[in-house]
């Protein structure tokens, strides 16, 4: 491998959203909005679970990673996309793009894995009740969130690391609108055949043993529902499962229409368009589905705001 092909290629260019000039001042406000709401609502989240003593529990423990999460790589990818709305030529220095690419790659594989634990929290919420609180130590919640974070850096160096150390053409174009794996690998010169092998195996392990978790906890929730005589009961289970469930749904759903389908059938258009949305879209439903679905959160955030008028008035 010759290294001095690594050194020519100081930065890219991002083909960004849209290449219609009409189109960049309204997308510029639509994405700005769905920004700052994503921003205002999951940094929020943070806040009131850490804050609230009500909150101070394992479910309340793992909505704040995954707000935490959202919050990352909404981040990594929304400023300087919006950027790019009103410069000229949308550009991104090469260490730039591969801090964009290893920032990402750690906060989505993060939420995958925080999303599993999740669904095992709501699974022994539900089945095993009466020991809840004995295997959901605060331990153990920490390790659940510890290991997808140094897993998922772990998986964020190795590819990000793999894919710049090979050499780019010199074409530095990027169909895409940040630095994302995929669009990076058309890029390069270099035989590419066990970057891609790694990453189809690591993105394959991701979404397969992860979901697998999702589905298992909800195979005995649903068996444990069935068991249940109550209405209240049966309701009482919907609604505690219902706003995680809406969230696996979506989000899963994008990641597995982006990541999974034949290399054949990728297109620049419909990756871009599933891309927005579970970068920027997804971040911002998370904190409004949980708020508006949850009885707790609503009454925290209306302790909280009687706080802060209290403080101000």
């Amino acid at each position: 491998m010759e290294k001095h092909n690594l050194t020519v290629l100081n930065e890219f260019i991002l083909l960004g959203i849209t290449d219609h000039p009409e189109l960049q001042a309204p997308l510029f406000g639509l994405f700005l909005i769905i920004y700052v709401i994503s921003l205002v609502g999951n940094l929020g989240m943070v806040m009131l679970t850490k804050m609230d003593s009500r909150l101070q529990t394992p479910m309340y423990f793992f909505l704040r990673h995954l707000a935490f999460t959202d919050l990352g790589y909404s981040t990594t990818v929304g400023p300087k996309m919006l950027v790019n709305f009103v410069v000229d030529q949308n550009t991104i220095s090469y260490y730039f793009c591969a801090t964009q690419l290893a920032f990402f790659l750690v906060f989505i594989i993060s939420e995958l894995f925080i999303l599993s634990a999740m669904s095992y929290d709501r699974y022994v919420a539900i089945c095993d009740p009466l020991l809840y609180t004995v295997i959901m130590s605060q331990r153990v919640c920490h390790v659940l969130v510890a290991i997808p974070y140094l897993y998922s850096a772990f998986v964020s160096l190795l590819v990000t690391v793999k894919i710049f150390n090979l050499s780019f053409c010199g074409y530095n174009v990027i169909r895409h609108f940040y630095c994302d794996s995929l669009p990076l690998l058309s890029l390069l010169c270099s035989n590419t055949h066990e970057i891609e092998l790694i990453i189809l195996i690591l993105a394959g392990f991701n979404l397969i043993f992860s979901l697998l978790i999702v589905l298992v906890s909800y195979l005995f929730i649903l068996a444990a529902i069935l068991r249940m005589n109550s209405a209240e009961g049966r309701h009482k289970v919907f609604s505690t499962c219902g706003s995680h469930l809406t969230v696996v749904t979506v989000f899963y759903g994008t990641l597995t229409f982006m990541y999974v389908q034949p290399k054949s059938s990728h297109s620049f258009d419909t990756d871009k368009m599933a891309s927005i949305f579970y970068t920027l879209v997804v971040p911002m439903l998370n904190p409004l589905i949980y708020s508006l679905r949850n009885k707790d959160v609503k009454y925290a955030v209306q302790r909280m705001w009687k706080k802060l008028c209290n403080i101000f008035s």
